[in-house]
């Protein structure tokens, strides 16, 4: 077969989109996000297979195809985010997304689906183009890397076989990382490796196609697990992801880390975790006594609904009441910036509860937000505010509106902390939950002097 190098084509409505997506994206959605090892990508028309961990649904290669501005990734996912909704149907095949059919999720008379989209995908990706997939066949609640199935490498090898071996195809490793899965204005990194050439493993594959296969996929994986955040006790995972956002954030500042710039952070949660890890090899029963203790005092936080950070910085009344006074200076000003944002992040909610893997949620949030409610809602109150007042205010009002609702949210957000302090200061001065307090802090101080005994 012959085949012809070509460059992703991007039309106007394509790039149109694009750019309406990654303001909703990185402005709306997230509050930064952080593209790491973009130096790794290979030129545009280069084939390049993009190999990521999966854990948020969507978001995983909405956030790599946005890193993009040079080309049209094609992502190859779990086929029931198709099946979510059609409204999810239509966003992911407009985003060049295609579902992969799994033998244990959508049984084996779906398997044959398959062979047409990784033909298609196959022919892409000798010609030039770039496609995105994700071995392990479904997403992680978790900060851990599953196994790999060799789908990739079969296609990866498949599409050089169609050159006659005469093209060098690149397996580029990546990986998602996120300040928090479930709540918007969080944080986001996307970090690229070193690409792998399969070119050194053509002629293994000629005789033993499934060797080959298995030593790429051992590179690849290796490569991607030593830059995400791969906790692999996960008996233990609740209360070492417990820790790594309470302790860890002392851990990071005490080794030369900034735990507020989520790529200094994920590298102070690795070096954390490997250091708890290493230690309850040694002595498992000490660590695992640390453990139970961060989950009790997780619990008790929550109970009381505090945060953690109380025990560092006790709230004064005279800060708590400027806080409270500005909240209802700007109550007005919140109340207005409710109309329409209000409904954008409400409307989603009656479909997400129907939804059983909460992965789902941000992702639904998301494509419902970006294909319906903001535009819908926009639209509406461009169209009102023109009707009463003019079209010059129109305008005005609608090029603010996402803005506004930046600021709602992060009002109601600073209301829940005031609350908190107001919460922890009552509690702390009352006799009644003075002595729950004084027990927790001791509870923690005791957790924390025995990691710091262990980790220093």
């Amino acid at each position: 077969m012959t085949v012809k190098k070509e460059k992703s084509r991007q039309g106007i409505v394509y790039r149109s989109f694009r750019a309406y997506l990654r303001f909703v994206h990185d402005k709306l959605f997230y509050r930064r996000v952080h593209v790491i090892g973009a130096e790794n990508i290979p030129p545009d028309g280069v084939p390049v297979l993009i190999v990521s961990n999966h854990q948020n649904c969507l978001n995983d290669p909405l956030g790599v195809i946005l890193s993009f501005s040079d080309r049209k990734p094609n992502a190859i996912v779990r086929a029931d985010v198709f099946a979510v909704h059609p409204l999810a149907d239509l966003f992911l095949r407009k985003l060049g997304l295609l579902p992969a059919y799994r033998l244990n999720f959508e049984g084996e008379e779906s398997l044959g689906k398959n062979k047409d989209i990784f033909k298609v995908s196959e022919e892409a990706l000798v010609n030039g183009r770039t496609i995105l997939m994700y071995p392990e066949s479904g997403h992680q609640d978790k900060r851990w890397l599953g196994d790999f199935s060799l789908g990739y490498t079969k296609m990866a090898f498949e599409a050089a076989e169609m050159d006659d071996f005469q093209t060098e195809i690149f397996i580029l490793p990546s990986c998602n990382h996120y300040s928090d899965y479930f709540d918007i204005q969080q944080d986001i990194l996307v970090k690229f490796g070193a690409p792998v050439s399969i070119k050194p493993y053509y002629e293994l594959y000629r005789s033993k196609p499934r060797t080959a296969q298995r030593r790429v996929n051992a590179v690849v994986r290796e490569r991607i697990a030593g830059m995400m955040l791969h906790i692999t006790d996960l008996d233990n995972y609740g209360a070492i992801d417990f820790l790594r956002n309470t302790y860890g954030r002392k851990y990071a500042a005490e080794h030369g880390y900034n735990a507020g710039y989520l790529p200094d952070k994920l590298l102070a949660d690795r070096a954390f975790f490997e250091a708890l890890d290493d230690r309850k090899s040694k002595d498992e029963t000490f660590v695992r006594q640390i453990y139970d203790d961060a989950l009790k005092y997780e619990e008790e936080i929550k109970k009381l609904n505090i945060r953690d950070d109380h025990f560092d910085r006790l709230p004064g009344w005279g800060v708590i009441v400027a806080s409270a006074t500005a909240l209802v200076v700007l109550f007005p000003a919140w109340l207005l910036s409710l109309c329409p944002n209000v409904i954008v992040y409400k409307a989603p909610e009656p479909v997400m509860r129907r939804i059983k893997d909460k992965m789902f949620y941000n992702s639904f949030l998301f494509a419902m937000s970006v294909l319906i409610t903001i535009p819908v809602l926009y639209i509406l109150s461009f169209v009102l505010v023109w009707m009463y007042v003019n079209v010059v205010v129109a305008v005005v009002y609608v090029l603010a509106l996402p803005y506004l609702g930046l600021f709602a949210w992060y009002y109601r957000k600073y209301f829940v902390r005031t609350w908190q302090d107001i919460r922890f200061r009552h509690a702390a001065g009352t006799k009644k939950s003075a002595g729950k307090i004084s027990a927790l802090r001791e509870l923690r101080a005791g957790i924390y002097e025995r990691l710091n005994k262990i980790l220093r």
